[in-house]
């Protein structure tokens, strides 16, 4: 019914999890190395030719059970809002809508605030959080990138910038990011290290938004990276 979208920039694994999706269905378009999280989604919904579209990150190895059909017992499909879907995550066993399959509104994206420093939730005010699993987060494929996925996800849990947040949900999880839990899989000290600088992060800058908006910038996560684990 909707394009799929796959976006990538840079992700080691994005290559086989491109090909594995493309294999299921064939017609996935891809927008691959667009700088910038907001402008890499406006960069999807200009190639997307229906009026919603599904979005599936490069480190997004999707479940074989998940069909991009969206199941109308969960309610009426409404094209104003923002669809998330449940992902797994590969280190600390967190399920939820990190990194999970979206279903986006096209003309909002186009439309999509660039001051915020969370993407999804800034598309609109209707977000609703699916319970079907869509992909396992496989983000943790060399250094770098773990680290920079858990330092983003814990200064926004921290920092409280995702809008219609559950506090007591967050927390959990923010602490669970944060714990040893997952220390032994792999790349798991550095998703720990990221996860405890961005939590510190997030909470020193959480009424800054300036400071808060660097999170989506990669260069300066490099820097972050470098700073806090050599």
């Amino acid at each position: 019914m909707f394009d799929i979208l796959f976006i990538s920039y840079g992700e080691l694994n994005a290559d086989e999890n491109f090909k594995r999706l493309k294999d299921r269905f064939p017609l996935t378009k891809r927008v691959k190395d667009v700088k910038g999280i907001h402008q890499a989604h406006i960069a999807a919904a200009q190639k997307s030719m229906t009026e919603m579209f599904w979005v599936v990150d490069g480190d997004a190895k999707i479940m074989d059970h998940f069909y991009f059909q969206y199941d109308s017992a969960y309610k009426d499909l409404d094209k104003e809002t923002v669809y998330i879907y449940k992902s797994i995550n590969p280190i600390n066993d967190l399920v939820y809508g990190y990194g999970g399959v979206k279903l986006l509104p096209k003309k909002l994206v186009l439309n999509i605030d660039l001051s915020k420093a969370d993407m999804t939730t800034s598309i609109s005010d209707k977000i609703v959080s699916l319970p079907e699993i869509s992909n396992i987060t496989c983000f943790n494929t060399d250094e770098f990138s773990t680290w920079r996925s858990a330092f983003r996800e814990c200064c926004k849990l921290a920092a409280g910038t995702i809008k219609y947040r559950n506090k007591e949900l967050d927390t959990f999880r923010l602490s669970r990011w944060c714990s040893d839990y997952g220390k032994d899989r792999l790349f798991g000290d550095f998703s720990i290290s990221g996860a405890n600088a961005g939590r510190e992060y997030g909470i020193r800058n959480k009424d800054n938004y300036t400071s808060l908006k660097l999170i989506n910038d990669f260069e300066w996560l490099k820097n972050e990276f470098s700073r806090n684990t050599f």
